[in-house]
C-alpha cells in the first residue's frame, strides 16, 4: 500500500494536471507543440534564409545562425522588454562563467518570468480582439441555410487561424430590369476565397461581402454584378497583391437553371443523378487583378437527384500534421476524372473535420 501522503497528494495533482493540459491526452500535446514549433520555425527560417552567407564552414554557418535569430527574436520585443531580456540574461550568466554569485539566478530568474507576464498579457489582449473579429466574420455569413423548395442547401466553414478569408453567402434578389417583374426571386450564392490568410484577408473578406450585398439589390444581370465586384475589389487593391477568387451563381428554383460565373476559383463538381460528373468552369480572372477584365457566364440545369458542391481550397488542400494533404488520394483519381469524387460530395466536409482537430493549415469551406 502506498504511503498515507502519497495517496492525499493523487487527488490534487489530477486536478492541477486536469488545468495544465485541458484534459488532453500527453500525445495530442506533443502533436500540438509540435505543429506550434514547426509554424514558429517557419517564420524565424524565412529570415535565416534570406540573410545567411554561403561558402562558409559549419561552425562559421552556426555562429551566423545563432547571431540572425538572436535578433529576429530580440527586435520582435519592444525596447523596453529588449533591455529586460539582455538584462535578465546578463544575471543568469555571471553566476554560470564565475560560479559564484549564485543568488543573481534568482534575480535572471524573476526578470524573466515578468518578461513572460507582459508577452502573455499582450497574448491575451489580441486573442480577445481576434475572438471579437472572429465572430464578426460568423455574423457576416449566414448561420443557416433558406428555404428552397426542392432544394437542399448546406455549408460548412472553418478557420485554420481565428479569423481567415473565405467568404460564403446565399440570399434571394429580385430579377433585373432585363426580365419581367412578375418573375419570382433567384437564388445567389458565392463562395470567395481572399488571398492570404488571417486579419488582412478577413478585412478584405468584409469589404466584398459589403460590397456584393449592396450590388445585389441592384436590378443588374449576374455578368454585371461580377463586373462591377471585380472594379471595386480592384479599386480596393492599392498594393496590387490582394485579389479574390470567386464563384457566383444564381439558381432559378422554379425551372432549375443555374447562371453562374467563375473567377479563377477551383472548379465546383456537379454529380448529376446518374453519377456522371460535370466542372463548372466558364468565368475568367480572379477578382481584383485586372480592372478592364471581362467574364463570361456559363449555365447549366439542376435536376432532381444532382449535387453541387462548391468549395475551397482549403477542402482539398487541408494538411495533417505530417504535411501531408488530407484528400491528396481524392485529388489524383479526380484529376484522371474518376467517379471517385463523388465522395466528396457525398460527404463534403467529413475529412476535413476529421483531420482539423491535427492541424490542417486552411479554412475548410463547403457549400453543397
Amino acid at each position: 500500500m502506498p504511503p498515507l501522503y502519497l495517496v492525499v497528494m493523487v487527488n490534487p495533482l489530477r486536478t492541477f494536471w486536469q488545468r495544465i493540459s485541458d484534459g488532453i491526452e500527453i500525445q495530442k500535446i506533443w502533436m500540438h507543440f509540435h505543429r506550434e514549433a514547426r509554424a514558429s520555425y517557419a517564420i524565424y527560417r524565412k529570415e535565416v534564409d534570406s540573410r545567411l552567407p554561403e561558402g562558409h564552414s559549419r561552425w562559421v554557418r552556426f555562429l551566423e545562425v545563432s547571431r540572425i535569430l538572436f535578433w529576429a527574436m530580440v527586435l520582435k520585443l519592444s525596447p523596453g522588454r529588449r533591455v529586460l531580456l539582455l538584462l535578465s540574461l546578463l544575471v543568469l550568466a555571471v553566476p554560470l562563467f564565475t560560479f559564484r554569485y549564485q543568488g543573481l539566478t534568482f534575480w535572471g530568474g524573476t526578470g524573466l518570468l515578468i518578461l513572460l507576464a507582459l508577452e502573455l498579457a499582450d497574448r491575451v489582449i489580441m486573442k480577445r480582439d481576434l475572438e471579437i473579429a472572429r465572430e464578426i466574420q460568423n455574423w457576416l455569413m449566414p448561420a443557416t441555410p433558406p428555404a428552397v423548395p426542392g432544394a437542399d442547401i448546406a455549408f460548412e466553414s472553418r478557420a485554420a487561424n481565428t479569423v481567415g478569408g473565405d467568404y460564403y453567402d446565399v440570399l434571394f434578389r429580385a430579377p433585373d430590369s432585363a426580365r419581367a417583374s412578375t418573375e419570382p426571386e433567384r437564388l445567389l450564392f458565392i463562395v470567395a476565397d481572399v488571398v492570404g490568410k488571417s486579419v488582412p484577408a478577413a478585412l478584405l473578406m468584409a469589404t466584398l461581402q459589403a460590397s456584393l450585398r449592396t450590388l445585389a439589390a441592384l436590378p443588374i444581370s449576374l455578368l454585371e454584378l461580377i463586373e462591377s465586384l471585380n472594379q471595386y475589389v480592384c479599386a480596393q487593391n492599392i498594393s496590387g497583391c490582394r485579389y479574390s477568387t470567386a464563384f457566383v451563381a444564381e439558381l432559378e428554383p422554379g425551372d432549375g437553371r443555374l447562371t453562374y460565373v467563375n473567377a479563377g476559383h477551383n472548379w465546383p463538381v456537379l454529380r448529376r443523378a446518374d453519377r456522371r460528373l460535370e466542372r463548372l468552369e466558364t468565368g475568367g480572372l480572379p477578382l481584383g487583378i485586372m480592372f478592364s477584365a471581362q467574364y463570361q457566364c456559363g449555365a447549366t440545369n439542376l435536376a432532381a437527384g444532382d449535387v453541387l458542391l462548391i468549395f475551397s481550397d482549403g477542402l482539398i488542400e487541408a494538411e495533417d500534421d505530417n504535411q501531408q494533404e488530407c484528400l491528396r488520394e481524392e485529388r489524383r483519381r479526380c484529376s484522371c476524372s474518376t467517379i471517385a469524387i463523388s465522395r466528396l460530395v457525398r460527404r463534403p466536409c467529413a475529412p476535413a473535420r476529421r483531420h482539423h482537430m491535427y492541424g490542417c493549415q486552411d479554412i475548410r469551406t463547403a457549400l453543397t
